[in-house]
């Protein structure tokens, strides 16, 4: 009955929604009756209950709807029981050996490479910091496309790299589960996961023909979004749940009962056919036919959706060709778009179009593709890896539907996002080698990959347009397609690159012919994209930019796959693979010749970079030779295919030289972008290096003679090598002749000198690669680790740095470093390495630095450095020449690249180039000559064998131009004599007149040889014979082409009718040319002297060093000394030559052309002589300042330029003005300026009473309380006062400014007000960005450029008063006291209107807008004028404080000397003072009396004044002297001092007496008063303070608290007490400042006594022992009158406030200097803390967290969240914490920004690797370490507040930071 009762329940109508007390009781119901004898019946009711709970809802009820479910689902899995309990009964069972957190973009996650097998091996921050990885190579980096932690699994990474939690092994303890424990989950998950995908078929509307409506998309995802997570939460119950996850997702039962939709539920019904629907219009046949008529009766339906099928999806089935519409869009002007189909094989085609669901799990990936990857399904579907059988599980099923991905992800609109979800993925599965093997094996993961790849690029193929346009058969990919432009092939290649990682997946790959086959047919897609055509006539008028998108698909597509295959192919055992791959290689690679119809000639003017195939075959044939040990010549092809294979690489060669040499600018700057990426760091191992190893195999194996003249026709320049001085060249125009010539030689000596592939071992790679980037400039570590790309690393997304340990035993060999310095002027430097002497002195090759530079500048700056290097090592003092260096030698297969040196084609050219460069012929260069030498030199090294010296001559056919030389070998064609040349020149040459001389006037030497005239021959058209020949030789068929002989215009010299031919009376050897070469170099005749006449040993050992470094001399007697050390014939033929005298250069004859040259060098000349003069006289200038502008950066810099550069006996101070450059002094009407920045500073804020210097939080323990910062203190003391005394004279008690305060400084520069007006405008006219805004004041500095916003008007008149230490006046203290008050009664006229006044004025006003409202309101009536009074002598203060602390805290050191020079304390005080006694202070209130006369207490008023004792001692200083009329004298001043001076030291006395206990006070009061009556009474410390004790005993202040024992003698107690009071301080200071004189120097200890007795307080010098303190004291009036008064008023507050009393008593004031914050040694610990820390304002983790190193304050960098006012919290935090100047580290970039005031800069960084190296936004992510230097510079920055002047790069910030 209890069934019937629920099933009664379960009909109720859904409205009534049972209680949640009802679902539990059903379920515990449920399962109890399940585990019962009736356990069929309640499986039925439950199915029932899931089906009616989770119906996708007619409307989809929305989040409410889905609650209930999901709540439902809770309560039936755990059958009742509490949700919580039920997933810790089931994580109980977890066998948890896997982490297998899974994260998404922008996670920070750890990658160890010592630990890493697979490199994409990745670890989360948890188990990396458990893990033990101290000293390992590992980075931190940013997840880019999200990932998941490998550690616990072995495949992927070594044990010892498993953290703690992962290390136990399973299976040994975890219980096995209690099967009722999850009976309920097996039931009812199926019906959930049934219920999800239902969701997602309804979810799905197939696209109309217009955009995808991804809104809806978005709605479904939303609405699933609670079962997705509900789903997420069960896999992380751990491994007992997802087993029953795997189980229900791979079951094929569950899915054919719940989903085939037979059932009578409509609503499955619908359901299905909603499903097949969206199968078909993916272009996805359902293999079954017997569902072929539910599919007529939609046919009606998707007729539309079935042309929309995805392009190449259906190109093989009878549809034709199904483009996308879009991609028609994309092929307007790309020519028509032919399409090749591919052979239609069943393999294909069931790869591409079938698709058949078996289970959940398939469908699930189905619908997550057509979603386009939901993060949240992602991150569901990764989470279960960890369980092995769903493991296998999926990655079958993810290979299944690859080809559907590459569908989907072609058509995304998202392709970025949809990317790295698909990476995501798939670098979970195929990192592990083990599941690699078993997929490739399973379910031919390779074929369908290929297959994959191959049919994606087929959508975007166009004919290639590449030598024959018309006829052309190839076709090639179009750069220009979304699917280029946009990488959206690189999932795919990623997963591609990544699974033939593994050495079991490539051997099967390198074994698969077809597979084979197929690859290089997809390879070939690639050959010849991106063809450049050079423009003739117009610039180009739209550059294209599909460059980039070629180069990087030849690299990631073609060129890392190879290197994946290459890493397999190193022992001989893989020589098979080898074979196979260059087979299939070359038969790509003739079918493409022929498909563009190629014979021997590449068409003019075109060029395409991008040449795969011919790279494969040349980096396996390299891989073959060095690793497998194969014999070279079983896998080349015949001469006629190499003859093919050599002319593109060839044409990239000479179209770089071309386009180096500017032929190409009307096509843009494209081209110089595409030149340079061929040889940047990360193509060159892929590019440019297989193209010139290739090249090196041709020519090894090819004629030399032909290979020479090739290289000279392609590089355009056979014309030139003519003997003849003038010549036509009908391919080149002249003024690009000489740079051709030039990459032609470099070309050849690069192609002769490198041994990259040709024997190098790997180390000799690394380090030949590490020296030539070093030479060019010093790099710092990462920087060489990116431009050394040696073994490819398999991925390039995955982040991953080749780092080797070889890499850094070779850079520890060859460089030094240089550690991180900070430089003045505010650059920092990073740790660089910069090569060793040795290295310069034997291993700089320029060759390879040539190769390696992508800037034509590199090279020269090699060559600069090394020119230093020799300069310095005192080696060579002039301009060297490139080295020649000494090669590897050659690997045996590649012995015939030396036949090139010695063939009689190079060896021609070398004459003909040798002798006009003698004869000065135009368009040749130095480059050229020292090309010339090297070349000579390199044949020299290189000879086949030494030759016999009475050498025969070879007979024969051989002598084709015997004429020229006899035989091929360079050194006996060295010497060989030539009489006369036959050469074509045009009519007008000066050779024509000549009469060819009778043919016997030979020469004595040469009368061995024969005499007749050599023949220039046609280079040209000798190789034309060869190729001939060769073709002929190996096609004996009749498939010659015929070809129309338009290339007759090549060799076309001959066809101008102006030529004629001449004959050229030479008689010159190559050595005769040399040797007069040598004397013209000189400038001297008979400079050359065969050195071996003096010393024979030369000629034994050759190798001199004096030899190795020099200039073009040097070369020449280099290559003179190797000929004769070769041939015993060549040392006699030298030395006769040098026996002859040599006939005189011709002398230069100047053509109208150099003329012109000659005179616009004269023009310039002349133009640079007037600018010297100008320059001058503005240095003179200068010069004055120079010196002090530099000193902000340099300290000890002593050239002071004082403010005053009177001269004693000068009346007025006179001043430059810097604008107009007058001087003269100031006057009322035309006042003189200095300078001066003002800023708001809290700077001494932030002193604190401690010496213990704060650290910056790293924990949640650690705060950091602002309340004992001396500004705190300040606050305190103020309020404490304003309550218990009359408000005007508390604020006359203290100073403000701690915080806020203004500091002003200068240049030290000057200028008239009037002059700095106009200045200003024009400043504000300029419509130049400034840094800085001339509407708030602000500019530079007119000279020195340094940053300013006022300028403080000088007073006129005697700036120091000099009679300075006159004998100290002889009127005695009462008589001063009175002057100085009547001085002060006298009240300050307001000067007359002058312009100076009004200056003034505005300077102060100025002043006080620098700094905040709130810094300058303390009184409790605002707009008082107490509060001016107190604001402007705090500025008095402010600035002296400051200067202390520049001062290091004392005077004694000297401290930081510049504060002195930069000071305009002097006319500051001028204008503070001119204001201050505006403001009478009423004589009964004015504090000199109370200090100078006792007076009668007639206190009335309801809040006394502040008690003397109370107040501020430096305070009053200032008031004192600030309310005299300026200036001031000096026995006024020292009176006020010492006045001052008895008020301080009786405060100490009184605090000094609260300190003691009571029977010490009883034994003072006693013997004080004992002593009271001796004469020096009042001078005495025990007897006053015994007074003060007394006196101060009538109140109520010694009453109650116990006192802490004093032990220390009182007397020094009390020194120091006086002595670390700031008065004396101050004083000198402010003496010095207004009087000028010099601080005295001295010891720390002593600093007391001379600084007192220098401001006349100590009569004369007593010897310091006996010194006390008390010394100095000296009473106005009866010293115990006036303590008794002071002290009358202490007891009287005491009465009425006893609590407050000891409070207010001067404490012992040891403030330390002001400091930053302490940071931790290592950048981890911050970064761990604050980059997942939330926010206080807003409780969210910042997007760019900040962190403020002056106060520790958490802040969001730009974050909107809390923003208050328009003003973001970085800057708002800088106005509270720094009165408008703040100092941030921005926690994800590790770099600190200073905001001051409306600007900001980024300052740098002060962590630096263990290679001294800042780590920007942490890309590197390498672990950094605190730079201490560079901290104390930021610290020493911020105290002296030189911010504005040392970082020069400062932008606004509207208040957006």
């Amino acid at each position: 009955g209890r069934a019937d009762g629920a099933r009664a329940h379960s009909a109720r109508r859904p409205h009534s929604r049972p209680s949640g007390r009802d679902k539990w009781e059903t379920a515990t119901r449920l399962k109890a009756a399940l585990g019962g004898e009736n356990g069929a019946a309640a499986a039925g009711e439950l199915r029932a209950l899931l089906e009616r709970v989770l119906a996708p809802a007619a409307g989809s009820g929305g989040g409410e709807a889905a609650g209930e479910a999901l709540e439902w689902c809770r309560c039936l899995l755990s059958g009742g029981e509490p949700w919580d309990g039920f997933v810790q009964a089931v994580r109980a069972y977890d066998p948890a050996t896997l982490c297998g957190l899974v994260w998404t973009a922008n996670f920070v996650a750890y990658r160890c490479r010592t630990c890493g097998i697979s490199p994409c091996m990745s670890l989360c921050a948890e188990c990396f910091h458990q893990g033990e990885h101290a000293g390992h190579d590992y980075n931190m980096f940013r997840s880019q496309a999200g990932g998941a932690c490998d550690c616990g699994d072995s495949n992927v990474m070594r044990e010892a790299g498993f953290c703690k939690r992962h290390r136990i092994k399973s299976n040994s303890n975890v219980p096995c589960v209690p099967k009722d424990l999850l009976m309920m989950s097996e039931l009812v998950l199926p019906q959930f996961i049934f219920s999800l995908i239902q969701h997602l078929r309804e979810g799905y509307n197939e696209p109309a023909l217009d955009l995808p409506s991804e809104k809806d998309l978005h709605k479904i995802l939303q609405v699933l979004e609670p079962h997705v997570s509900f789903l997420e939460d069960l896999t992380k119950m751990g491994g007992a749940m997802r087993s029953v996850l795997t189980q229900v997702l791979t079951s094929q039962q569950f899915y054919k009962d719940l989903s085939s939709g037979v059932g009578e539920n409509a609503c499955a019904k619908k359901s299905h056919e909603k499903y097949l629907i969206a199968l078909k219009g993916s272009g996805l046949a359902f293999p079954e036919d017997k569902l072929a008529c539910g599919m007529e009766e939609q046919g009606a339906g998707t007729s539309t959706l079935a042309v929309q099928g995805l392009a190449g999806a259906t190109a093989t089935s009878g549809q034709g060709d199904s483009s996308d519409e879009e991609d028609q869009d994309g092929s307007q002007g790309v020519g028509k778009r032919k399409r090749v189909k591919l052979s239609s094989t069943t393999k294909d085609q069931s790869i591409m179009d079938v698709l058949k669901h078996k289970c959940f799990l398939e469908e699930l990936l189905f619908w997550t593709i057509k979603y386009e990857f939901p993060q949240k399904m992602v991150t569901f579907l990764l989470n279960m890896l960890p369980d092995q059988d769903y493991k296998v599980a999926f990655t079958k099923t993810f290979v299944q539907h690859y080809a559907f991905i590459m569908k989907t992800l072609k058509k995304s609109h998202e392709s970025d996002t949809m990317s790295n979800r698909i990476v995501h993925i798939s670098v979970q599965l195929f990192s592990n080698e083990e599941l690699a093997r078993q997929v490739t094996e399973e379910c031919q993961l390779l074929d369908i990959m290929v297959t994959v790849l191959l049919y994606m690029m087929e959508s975007c193929l166009i004919k290639s347009e590449l030598q024959d346009e018309e006829n052309s058969l190839h076709v090639v990919v179009n750069c220009g397609e979304a699917l280029l432009k946009n990488n959206t092939y690189w999932p795919l290649v990623s997963d591609f690159i990544n699974i033939l990682s593994h050495q079991s997946v490539a051997k099967k790959f390198l074994e698969d012919h077809g597979l084979l086959v197929t690859w290089m047919n997809f390879v070939s897609f690639f050959q010849g994209m991106n063809l450049n055509k050079r423009e003739l006539n117009e610039h180009v008028e739209f550059e294209s930019q599909t460059y980039y998108a070629a180069f990087a698909a030849e690299l990631e597509a073609c060129a890392q796959p190879m290197w994946g295959l290459l890493s397999h192919c190193k022992v001989r055992e893989t020589q098979e693979y080898t074979r196979n791959v260059v087979r299939y290689c070359l038969e790509a690679l003739q079918d493409w010749f022929d498909a563009i119809n190629f014979v021997d000639e590449p068409a003019p003017n075109q060029v395409t970079f991008h040449l795969p195939l011919h790279r494969y075959f040349a980096m396996f044939l390299s891989k073959a030779v060095k690793c497998q040990e194969l014999d070279l010549d079983t896998i080349l092809p015949d001469q006629e295919m190499l003859m093919k294979l050599m002319i593109h690489p060839l044409q990239i060669q000479a179209s770089l030289s071309e386009i180096h040499s500017n032929m190409w600018v009307r096509n843009g700057l494209q081209i110089k972008g595409q030149a340079m990426t061929y040889v940047q760091s990360h193509f060159c191992n892929s590019m440019i290096d297989p193209d010139i190893y290739l090249l090196q195999v041709c020519a090894s194996r090819l004629d030399p003679d032909y290979f020479i003249s090739s290289v000279f026709e392609r590089f355009k320049v056979v014309d030139l090598l003519t003997m003849a001085s003038q010549h036509q060249n009908t391919v080149l125009d002249s003024e690009h002749e000489r740079s051709m010539l030039e990459g032609a030689l470099t070309f050849l000596v690069l192609l002769l000198s490198l041994r990259l592939h040709l024997g190098m071992t790997d180390d000799e790679i690394l380090r030949a690669e590490m020296v030539a980037q070093l030479c060019m400039n010093d790099r710092t570590h990462s920087s060489l680790l990116d431009l050394i790309s040696l073994e490819k690393n398999p991925n390039p997304k995955s982040g991953i740095i080749p780092g080797s340990l070889s890499f850094e035993s070779v850079l520890s060999a060859v460089a030094d470093f240089k550690a991180p310095v900070f430089e003045p002027g505010g650059s920092m430097q990073q740790g660089m390495y910069t090569p060793k002497a040795e290295v310069w002195d034997k291993e700089f090759d320029p060759v390879m630095v040539i190769l390696r530079t992508v800037y034509r500048r590199d090279v020269q700056s090699a060559m600069d450095r090394y020119t230093a290097f020799l300069k310095q090592s005192g080696k060579f003092p002039g301009n060297p020449w490139p080295p020649y260096k000494k090669r590897t030698p050659l690997h045996p297969s590649y012995k015939g690249l030396v036949k090139l040196l010695h063939c009689k084609t190079l060896h021609i050219v070398l004459f003909t180039l040798l002798y006009k460069i003698l004869m000065d012929h135009q368009n040749l260069s130095e480059h050229v000559l020292c090309m010339v030498l090297y070349l000579i030199e390199l044949g020299l090294e290189n000879s086949p064998e030494r030759e016999s010296d009475e050498e025969e001559s070879t007979g024969g056919q051989e002598r084709c131009h015997d004429s020229w030389f006899p035989g091929s070998n360079l050194v006996s064609n060295m010497r060989h004599f030539i009489n006369y040349v036959r050469v074509r020149v045009p009519e007008t040459a000066p050779e024509v007149k000549k009469e060819p001389p009778a043919s016997t006037s030979s020469d004595g030497l040469a009368s061995s040889q024969n005499s007749g005239t050599a023949q220039v021959f046609s280079l040209v058209a000798e190789r034309r014979k060869k190729f001939q020949e060769i073709i002929n030789r190996n096609t004996s068929e009749a498939n010659q082409v015929v070809r129309p002989k338009a290339s007759m215009k090549w060799s076309a010299p001959g066809a101008t009718p102006q030529l004629t031919t001449a004959i050229l009376e030479v008689k010159e050897s190559m050595l005769s040319l040399l040797i007069k070469l040598h004397h013209k170099l000189s400038g001297k005749q008979n400079s050359y002297y065969p050195p071996w006449l003096d010393d024979v040993d030369v000629l034994i050992h050759p190798e001199i060093p004096r030899y190795s470094h020099g200039d073009g001399m040097t070369a020449v007697e280099r290559i003179l000394l190797k000929a004769a050390v070769q041939s015993r014939l060549n040392k006699r033929i030298i030395e006769e030559i040098c026996r002859k005298v040599t006939p005189p250069v011709p002398p230069k004859k100047i053509s109208s052309a150099e003329k012109k040259t000659l005179d616009k060098e004269e023009r310039r000349q002349k133009a640079r002589e007037r600018q010297q003069k100008l320059l001058a006289e503005f240095a003179s200038r200068q010069k004055s300042f120079m010196e002090t502008a530099m000193d902000v950066e340099s300290p000890d810099a002593d050239t002071a330029m004082e403010i005053a550069t009177s001269e004693q006996h000068v009346s007025e101070a006179i001043y430059d003005c810097v604008i107009c450059g007058q001087s003269g002094p100031s006057t009322e009407d035309r006042p003189t300026g200095l300078v001066v920045l003002l800023q708001a500073s809290s700077v001494l804020g932030q002193c604190r009473n401690s010496t213990e210097p704060k650290k910056l939080p790293t924990t949640e323990e650690e705060q950091i309380y602002p309340w004992d910062t001396c500004a705190a203190l300040h606050d305190v003391r103020l309020t404490t006062l304003q309550r218990y005394f009359k408000d005007s004279s508390c604020l006359q008690a203290v100073s403000i400014g701690w915080e806020g305060g203004v500091y002003v400084q200068t240049c030290g520069h000057t200028l008239h007000i009037d002059c700095h007006k106009s200045y200003m405008e024009s400043l504000r006219n300029d419509q130049v960005l400034q840094g800085f805004s001339v509407d708030k004041g602000e500019f530079t500095c007119p000279l020195c450029r340094q940053f300013a916003n006022s300028v403080l008007p000088c007073y006129p008149g005697n700036n120091v008063e000099r009679s300075l230490w006159q004998s100290h006046s002889n009127k005695c203290m009462r008589d001063l006291v009175q002057e100085v008050e009547d001085l002060q009664e006298q009240l300050g006229t307001f000067p007359s209107e002058t312009n100076l006044s009004k200056e003034m004025e505005s300077v102060m006003k100025d002043i006080k807008s620098t700094t905040q409202k709130k810094y300058t309101d303390y009184s409790k009536s605002p707009g008082s004028p107490d509060n001016d009074f107190l604001f402007m002598y705090s500025v008095a203060r402010t600035n002296l404080e400051l200067e202390l602390v520049h001062r290091g805290g004392n005077l004694c050191s000297g401290g930081a000397s510049t504060a002195g020079k930069r000071s305009c304390l002097n006319q500051l005080f001028h204008v503070l003072a001119m204001h201050m006694r505006l403001y009478s202070i009423d004589s009964a209130y004015n504090p000199w009396r109370k200090l100078t006369q006792t007076m009668q207490d007639k206190n009335s008023e309801q809040l006394p004044e502040v008690p003397v004792l109370y107040r501020d001692v430096s305070s009053l200083l200032l008031i004192q002297i600030l309310t005299m009329p300026q200036p001031l004298h000096k026995e006024h001043f020292t009176c006020i001092v010492k006045v001052l001076f008895t008020l301080l030291y009786t405060q100490a006395l009184a605090a000094l007496s609260v300190k003691c206990s009571a029977e010490d006070r009883m034994a003072w009061k006693e013997s004080g008063a004992l002593k009271k009556n001796t004469c020096n009474g009042e001078k005495s410390w025990e007897v006053l303070l015994g007074h003060v004790v007394s006196e101060l005993s009538k109140g109520k202040i010694y009453e109650e608290r116990e006192t802490e024992e004093l032990t220390v003698v009182l007397a020094n107690l009390l020194k120091i007490y006086i002595t670390n009071y700031f008065l004396p301080l101050i004083t000198s200071l402010l003496q010095h400042h207004l009087f000028g004189g010099d601080l005295p120097s001295c010891q720390e200890d002593e600093e007391f006594t001379v600084l007192a007795s220098c401001l006349g307080l100590l009569p004369s010098f007593q010897s310091s022992d006996e010194f006390t303190s008390a010394s100095c004291l000296d009473w106005p009036v009866p010293a115990f009158d006036m303590i008794s008064q002071w002290c009358s008023e202490l007891a009287s507050f005491a009465d009425r406030h006893p609590d407050q009393v000891k409070a207010l008593l001067i404490q012992e004031p040891k403030w330390d200097l002001p400091r930053l914050l302490q940071l931790p040694e290592n950048y981890n610990t911050i970064f761990q803390y604050y980059h997942r820390k939330t926010c206080t304002v807003c409780t969210k983790v910042p997007k760019d967290p900040a962190v403020c190193l002056v106060c520790g304050t958490f802040v969001c960098l730009k974050g909107l969240c809390c923003k208050q006012q328009s003003y973001c919290e970085c800057v708002l935090h800088s106005q509270n914490c720094g009165a408008g100047t703040g100092i941030f580290l921005l926690i994800n970039a590790s770099v600190i920004i200073i905001i001051r005031g409306h600007r900001f800069c980024l300052w740098g960084s002060v962590y630096l690797d263990a290679h001294g190296e800042e780590d920007r936004d942490l890309r590197r992510g390498k672990p950094l370490y605190i730079c201490k230097e560079r901290y104390k510079v930021l610290e020493q920055q911020w105290v002296s507040h030189t911010f504005d002047h040392i970082n020069k790069r400062w932008g606004p910030h509207y208040n957006g930071l």
